[in-house]
């Protein structure tokens, strides 16, 4: 079957059916790539390179600082190319010299052009943080909790050029339980992602892999997490926004602001009443092993804090230092 069809591919060819290793590109760049490059490696996988975003500076020095990927690759001796774009041929010559049969992209951060898409022989297969056609785009894993939904999972696919839109081939739930946060679900569909890319690979060498075209008048889209998706009104339900904190957490967090106006980003937070009318919307009600906020309907309670200019703390702390108390308003 021609790369890029429809339909199963058929059993694979014999020099693929045993102990035959495939020449794989891998493109990926922050930790959950690194679940899947980790078990590529460690199945055995002929990686012949890896491909991920340059370094940034990071932190409040702002130092210059390489994507996990690249350093797990410079451990383990696979040569690391960082280019800048991969359009208008730019990356074109360094890919012929790799020759890859096949490209395995994780979180790599770009869109690859049709000559990157078209090089392999066997095309190119994306880990996805969810079952799609559900949740495409950029933050599935955030936008799948932020939703209050108790399921999410990897789904392994083809990559064509619409976005997450290609064929499809193995899919894992994995559950999501009522206090679970981003970093939770980030490192269970890190895992299963790594298992399951693995599985994908085994079954294209033997012929097994039956491609599935996504139905798209199903499809989501996960928008990426801007700033104003952050900030909490506390009139809407406690449900919605215990699902917000934990969607966002630990990074780039819920926020609100303190009486004094001073931004106060949340870490941690626990659904201590769902139903009941508690109070006015972010007034804060108690202020025992944290402190609890009364929202449109029903209550959280807030367990940890990251206040403006300071580092993270407990709430219970920060209620003691005298930042809040009872009757205050959060807003």
């Amino acid at each position: 079957m021609q790369k890029g069809s429809s339909g199963v591919w058929g059993r694979a060819p014999s020099h693929l059916r045993k102990d035959y290793t495939m020449r794989i590109v891998f493109m990926g760049t922050p930790d959950f790539a690194l679940f899947s490059l980790k078990a590529l490696v460690e199945a055995g996988e002929e990686v012949v390179g890896v491909v991920t975003q340059p370094d940034k500076p990071r932190g409040r020095g702002y130092v210059l600082t390489p994507p996990p990927v690249k350093v797990y690759a410079t451990e383990q001796n696979i040569p690391v190319y960082q280019p800048q774009t991969l359009r208008n041929g730019a990356f074109d010559e360094t890919l012929a010299e790799l020759d890859p049969e096949l490209i395995v992209v994780v979180a790599y951060g770009k869109i690859l052009p049709k000559s990157v898409l078209d090089y392999p022989k066997y095309g190119c297969i994306n880990v996805h943080g969810s079952i799609l056609p559900e949740y495409r785009g950029a933050a599935p894993m955030q936008r799948a909790i932020i939703d209050g939904e108790k399921t999410t999972g990897i789904t392994t696919m083809y990559m064509a050029d619409g976005i997450d839109t290609g064929d499809m081939l193995l899919k894992e739930e994995v559950a999501i339980e009522e206090n679970d946060n981003f970093e939770d679900v980030h490192d269970k569909l890190g895992a299963c992602g790594a298992s399951l890319i693995v599985k994908t690979l085994d079954m294209l060498q033997r012929g097994e892999l039956e491609r599935i075209p996504q139905d798209h008048t199903l499809a989501t889209h996960a928008a990426k997490i801007t700033k104003e998706d952050c900030e909490l009104d506390f009139t809407k339900d406690a449900k919605q926004l215990h699902d917000l904190i934990r969607g966002l957490s630990p990074i780039p967090l819920a926020f609100t602001h303190t009486p004094d106006g001073k931004m106060l980003k949340i870490t941690e937070a626990r659904l201590i009443s769902a139903d009941a009318s508690c109070g006015n919307a972010g007034e804060i009600i108690a202020t025992e092993g944290g402190f609890d906020v009364a929202c449109g309907k029903g209550a959280l309670r807030i367990l940890g804090v990251l206040p403006e200019g300071k580092a993270r703390m407990s709430a219970a702390d920060f209620v003691r230092g005298r930042k809040v108390g009872i009757g205050d308003i959060l807003k």
